[in-house]
């Protein structure tokens, strides 16, 4: 985002009356650019959007009436439920729950059993889902459930690259889950999904010794997940006919899309382009959401501090979960103190220009986390506001 764009939207936000810091601003025409170009890079393969990357459900419904989007991956029951009360459909679930309250609203709503597909790896969760149903779930009523393979990388013994996800690493493992699910018979098995996390979760830039390893190894990866869960997918639908194969995220959109044995992938964080997407290689989506910030002190020459800033996201703590300083260009993080939860000091040549009052632009490492710190993302069009959005945060909800 240039200098230029960002002196367009301060002016948007003073014209609007938005001076408060503060401030989360999500720039439409970025979004919109995001959309196409995941679309692009999809190649016709449907998109659904990972709820868990916006938490914003204006945003979830822009995402969903693009070309090339359809459905939604949500990360837990109640979200869903609540995303369902809203009028969203086909709904699947990323992760297993346990929440038992939630699968009883679920089995007792007929509507909601249409709509929203649970996940699942491991027969005892299959068990749970039964047990937290009884007495909700009338006679002759499915719940529908996906499988979830775990694709991960093991070339050798010992070294392992991807996320601890499922417990179902082979077809034969997948094969016997889904003999499980069909031999329940208010369980209706309807689909598969499998995250490489390896590949879309990590970055492989600035060319580095270490980021050619990555290539090599998500090379490697992308090869050997093609194979196995192409006879995973074959093993499978040899036990109960599926509606979808779901797979892939932002960073793998090209090489999930290719494979013959998916059906849709999926992609969120790559609508806002957070401070992590700056370091791949293949792509490069816009930066779409700035959190503006107030500088409230001058304690030293070249040393300008922030009132808080400090929004760490998850993940192996180190540097790249700090915000990415955005604008003014030039500003770096006090090594003792980086990004804190009152104030954060920035350090530079930039420091000096800068005056108390004046407004620093940060972007958050991932996509969603920035959404249960707002209760609102202000909406930029062209040079004006063109709204504002409530988060989930902002409508009442927490669901982690």
């Amino acid at each position: 985002m240039t200098s230029t764009r960002i002196a367009q939207i301060h002016q948007a936000l003073t014209a609007a009356g938005r001076d408060a810091r503060p401030v989360h601003v999500l720039d439409l025409d970025a979004f919109e650019a995001n959309l196409r170009d995941l679309a692009r890079r999809a190649e016709g393969v449907p998109i659904r959007v990972a709820s868990k990357s916006l938490r914003v459900r204006s945003l979830l419904e822009r995402a969903l009436a693009a070309p090339g989007f359809s459905g939604i991956l949500a990360f837990t029951l109640p979200e869903a439920l609540w995303l369902h009360e809203h009028g969203a459909r086909d709904i699947l679930l990323a992760y297993p729950t346990a929440d038992r309250a939630a699968l009883a609203r679920l089995a007792s709503s007929d509507t909601a059993r249409r709509e929203i597909t649970l996940m699942v790896d491991e027969t005892a969760q299959l068990e749970l889902i039964l047990a937290a149903s009884t007495g909700h779930l009338p006679a002759g009523a499915e719940i529908r459930v996906a499988i979830e393979l775990d694709v991960s990388y093991a070339p050798l013994p010992g070294l392992r690259f991807g996320a601890f996800r499922s417990p179902l690493h082979t077809p034969e493992q997948a094969a016997q889950l889904a003999r499980e699910v069909t031999s329940r018979p208010a369980l209706a098995l309807v689909g598969m999904m499998a995250y490489e996390g390896q590949i879309a979760g990590v970055t492989d830039a600035p060319l580095t010794p270490y980021t050619v390893a990555v290539r090599s190894m998500k090379r490697l990866s992308a090869r050997e997940i093609r194979a196995r869960r192409a006879e995973a997918v074959a093993a499978v639908r040899e036990i109960a006919e599926l509606e979808f194969v779901n797979g892939g995220g932002t960073g793998s959109l090209e090489s999930t899309a290719g494979e013959m044995a998916v059906t849709e992938v999926a992609a969120g964080s790559g609508l806002i382009g957070p401070g992590l997407f700056d370091r791949y290689e293949a792509f490069s989506p816009q930066p779409a959401l700035l959190i503006g910030v107030d500088v409230v002190r001058r304690p030293a020459p070249e040393v300008a501090t922030l009132l808080g800033g400090g929004w760490i996201a998850s993940g192996v703590p180190g540097p790249d979960r700090l915000p990415t300083i955005h604008h003014p260009p030039g500003l770096r993080f006090a090594p003792q103190e980086a990004a804190g939860e009152v104030q954060t000091p920035v350090l530079g040549e930039a420091a000096e220009s800068l005056q108390v009052g004046d407004t620093v632009w940060l972007r958050h490492a991932k996509a969603g986390e920035p959404a249960e710190h707002a209760r609102e993302y202000v909406l930029i069009a062209g040079d004006r506001v063109a709204g504002a959005a409530p988060t989930y945060r902002g409508e009442g909800k927490v669901f982690l």
